[in-house]
């Protein structure tokens, strides 16, 4: 792993005159990175120990500097659909390139590329290309796969949403997901070259607890490194709670395509309970004003603020224009504006066309939050539910240097919106909105 204290050679940025996001606080503090370790300096040391100075300082005059923004839940973006096998399967790859470097213009430096429930065949081949990919740690390769989100096809057919019901499969063992998805998808490998152990492709599969086995499957799934995510799920609270004692840690999309909170089964939101003697899991939520309730986010934030975390839940139309768009298994999406509606349907979503950076100013004027805890949600929350606190979303000495630069504007009605200006990526300018 690079280090953070670094050598002659390396170039150093500092960034002075900004406000960084650490904790629940926005701190006047100068940011050291280094462009050849990638990572953040620690300044101190550097600076009196090692007699180093930057290579270049930055004044951002009052800017605010968070670490780069993670999405946990991306299903394509700027046309492509990454559950969708293009007609020439050797295009896959070098689309999904270019995508990455179109989406760190957004501030998202990270992200878990998901796939929908789809035929087997899909995952066989797409997944060979949404595993981690920040090895290398090349800048200019734009936005960082974390891992690959498959969400289905082991959910509840009552609860599909706009997953093709004829694509959903229950789960009796293990047998049927590595089949689904292929074991060399779900284990951790051999690295050749350094002889560690490199983390499955599939970083979190999202199933419904509560069909056939799966309920048993949880602790096997969670043995290899990967995040089990309650969703699309009939799961009462019992099961619900049940599935987190056995290892479910993350709830999908809270509120959407589950069973509604009841005075009399609170359902899957009950497990996020103070009072619960389990731990409490971590749970998605989309703020695009369609999905959710302003009411409901915020009641689903003040039941538990630490858990909290925003994802786009986007599908592949975000950066189109308005229109009908194909979509998988002949069927076809409306787009107008935001609102993403599965065509001969009269309201049923599909999906999000909105960025992240939108859904953390949603929730920054709805929530009625600071912007340290608006950020906290699509930086260090997430981080923390995919176990890599220490490399990423935080502004830490040897975390990786993924940063945006942001500046907060407020119109005349009082809106705060949070504009981003630039984007760092392993300690490298990828973006900025003024050149």
């Amino acid at each position: 792993m690079p280090s953070a204290v670094p050598t002659s050679k390396d170039r150093i940025t500092k960034f002075t005159n900004c406000r960084l996001v650490i904790g629940n606080d926005l701190v006047e503090q100068d940011l050291w990175v280094s462009s050849a370790t990638g990572k953040i300096v620690r300044s101190q040391e550097v600076f009196y120990g090692e007699n180093v100075v930057p290579d270049i300082t930055i004044d951002l005059k009052g800017k605010i500097v968070a670490p780069g923004l993670i999405d946990v839940q991306l299903n394509g973006a700027f046309g492509f659909n990454f559950s969708q096998i293009p007609e020439d399967p050797s295009t896959y790859g070098k689309t999904l390139r270019q995508v990455n470097k179109r989406l760190i213009q957004t501030g998202v430096t990270s992200y878990l590329p998901t796939l929908t429930s789809e035929k087997i065949e899909v995952y066989h081949q797409a997944l060979p290309f949404l595993g981690p990919s920040g090895t290398h740690r090349i800048a200019e390769d734009g936005s960082e796969s974390l891992g690959a989100h498959v969400e289905g096809p082991f959910i509840n057919p009552t609860k599909n949403g706009i997953h093709k019901v004829g694509n959903i499969i229950p789960a009796h063992s293990i047998n049927d997901l590595e089949t689904c998805y292929l074991s060399s998808h779900l284990n951790p490998t051999l690295d050749p070259l350094t002889g560690t152990l490199r983390p499955p492709i599939i970083k979190k599969i999202t199933a419904a607890p509560e069909v056939a086995n799966m309920m048993s499957l949880i602790p096997e799934i969670t043995s290899r490194g990967i995040i089990y995510s309650i969703g699309h799920t009939e799961a009462t609270y019992e099961e619900a709670s049940l599935a987190v004692a056995s290892g479910a840690t993350m709830i999908t999309h809270l509120f959407n395509a589950m069973r509604p909170l009841h005075h009399r089964n609170p359902g899957v939101f009950g497990v996020l309970g103070l009072a619960e003697s389990l731990p409490r899991p971590y749970f998605g939520i989309i703020a695009d004003g369609i999905h959710l309730h302003p009411t409901s986010i915020k009641i689903a934030f003040n039941a538990h603020p630490e858990g909290f975390i925003l994802v786009t839940d986007a599908m592949h139309l975000v950066g189109l224009e308005d229109g009908v768009y194909e979509w998988t298994n002949g069927e076809r999406i409306i787009k107008v504006g935001a609102k993403l509606i599965l065509e001969g349907t009269v309201d049923k979503i599909a999906g999000s066309s909105i960025t992240l950076i939108e859904c953390v100013t949603n929730f920054l004027n709805w929530g009625g939050v600071s912007i340290p805890a608006a950020l906290k949600a699509v930086t260090s929350t997430p981080a923390a539910m995919l176990g890599m606190s220490a490399v990423k979303g935080n502004l830490v000495s040897d975390a990786d240097a993924d940063l945006v630069v942001i500046e907060e504007e407020i119109d005349g009605n009082g809106w705060r919106n949070l504009r981003i200006d630039q984007v760092w990526k392993f300690g490298t300018k990828v973006w900025d909105r003024e050149l």
